[in-house]
């Protein structure tokens, strides 16, 4: 018979009751639901967005390497440039009411529905389809990453955006070893990405509540909301280090994003695998991104989001370099090389998703999150564009005179913008006094009363 200490013991360490810890609920389904919605949108970046996409605009059949590379920069860079301009004004709408589910949502849908039409679709109407599916699947990451706030605790954040980071990456060996084990047709691998997507997305809007009122609106909010972009970067600047931060994150989410979007690319047309083997591959580098995940949110709660977060990105810039070199290397040496770099970029994907979304909301007044959230997207998603743009033109440009050279140049450019990135954001304290997710300083302690003088007899 277990002892009582041996039964206390192990409902310490009941997963259910950790997740009860980690949320002001108190319901273990909150936290799983929330981070159940990073399992879902997941399989859509990495089936549809990091594999899919690429491979199938590039297919001789369709545009062919050089033209299909240069298409698919040029629809990542409308749908997230688009997206970067509306993000403040959909970030203030949600702030209106206090509730972004609703918005989520509707997001969500968007982005289900053109991606279940792409593969039966002609080239230009699935470019088309897919420009409009990751524009929603953008402008949905505002709502989720903003209610990073209502199912945790500040001391429990950090690990919780972790554990939503690792289960995401659970999401991506889910759909990988489904497309691996099924060996699912290319045309065939968008329906069920958007099948599976939606699916998984359930359980956030069943059990997530939010305490705000849905605001209604109405078009004179989305006109008058357009001057809210002017006010957010007011706001921001008013925000101890907060400016600087999204500056600094404009140019390093430049490489992660772009990275993102063409590492199927790049491992078949650069390195020459078979699809198969580039799906394995990236499976292989999910699970080192599952366990870095882990490893990255305790860092944050720790260490704290600023300090991680220069962490991760130094471990980017290695891989960066790595990474590029490899591709002009033959042989198992090159192809060692290759998946160290991996390694590397998909540990630091993982903490960069772990880290800055906390230092953001650390930085954030809570009252103006949302309005905060959406120029924290609109930064990001506009280096994306540019990212986006100067691969596409690299490799269009270079790929006749250069083959595989135009890949490694292209790749090298990522470097610079990162190490913009890590420069401005050092500086940037994620301790200010005014931040509404660090805990109020305690009153110091009272004096003991003093003794009472002697009085002469």
């Amino acid at each position: 018979m277990a002892t009582p200490e041996a039964t206390a013991v192990a409902a310490s360490r009941s997963p259910a009751l950790v997740l009860r810890a980690l949320t002001p609920s108190g319901r273990a389904r909150v936290p799983a639901a929330w981070a159940l919605y990073d399992f879902a949108n997941t399989i859509f970046s990495f089936a549809v967005v990091s594999f899919a996409i690429g491979l199938w605009l590039t297919d001789a059949a369709r545009f062919g390497e050089r033209e299909g590379n240069f298409y698919l920069s040029v629809a990542v860079a409308i749908s997230v440039g688009l997206n970067a301009i509306v993000s403040p004004i959909l970030g203030a709408l949600s702030d209106r009411g206090g509730r972004r589910l609703p918005f989520l949502l509707f997001f969500t849908a968007l982005c289900v529905v053109p991606t279940a039409l792409i593969g039966a679709s002609p080239p230009i109407a699935g470019l088309v389809l897919f420009t409009i599916a990751n524009f929603a699947y953008q402008a949905a990451l505002i709502y989720y990453d903003a209610t990073l706030r209502t199912v945790s605790r500040p001391e429990t954040r950090g690990r919780l955006s972790g554990i939503g980071v690792a289960i995401g990456y659970c999401g991506t060996v889910f759909v990988a070893l489904l497309l691996l084990v099924l060996d699912v047709p290319p045309q065939d691998r968008f329906l069920v990405a958007a099948v599976l997507f939606a699916v998984f997305a359930i359980p956030i809007f069943a059990f997530v509540k939010e305490t705000g009122t849905a605001a209604r609106v109405t078009a004179a909010d989305v006109v008058g909301s357009w001057s809210q972009l002017r006010t957010a970067i007011r706001h921001a600047r008013e925000v101890p280090g907060l400016g600087r931060f999204l500056v600094g994150r404009f140019f390093y989410s430049d490489a992660v994003n772009t990275i993102i979007a063409v590492m199927s690319v790049v491992t078949v047309r650069a390195k020459g695998l078979s699809q198969q083997q580039t799906l394995l591959v990236l499976l292989l580098l999910t699970v080192v991104a599952i366990v870095a995940s882990f490893g990255w949110g305790r860092l944050v709660d720790r260490w704290g989001p600023k300090r991680t977060l220069m962490a991760v990105l130094a471990s980017w810039g290695v891989g960066l370099v790595v990474g590029a070199l490899s591709l002009g290397v033959p042989g198992p040496v090159g192809m060692a090389a290759f998946l160290a770099a991996g390694a590397l970029l998909g540990s630091g994907l993982g903490g960069v998703q772990v880290a800055d979304r906390v230092l953001m909301i650390r930085l954030s007044p809570p009252e103006r999150l949302g309005e905060l959230f959406g120029l924290y997207g609109l930064v990001g998603k506009g280096s994306q564009v540019i990212g986006s743009a100067l691969y596409g033109l690299t490799i269009l440009l270079l790929l006749d005179a250069l083959g595989v050279g135009a890949y490694q140049v292209a790749v090298l450019s990522l470097l610079v913008t990162m190490a913009i990135g890590a420069w401005l954001i050092r500086p940037v304290s994620d301790r200010w006094a005014g931040s509404g997710d660090l805990p109020a300083p305690e009153p110091p302690e009272r004096l003991a009363p003093a003794a009472a003088p002697l009085q002469p007899r």
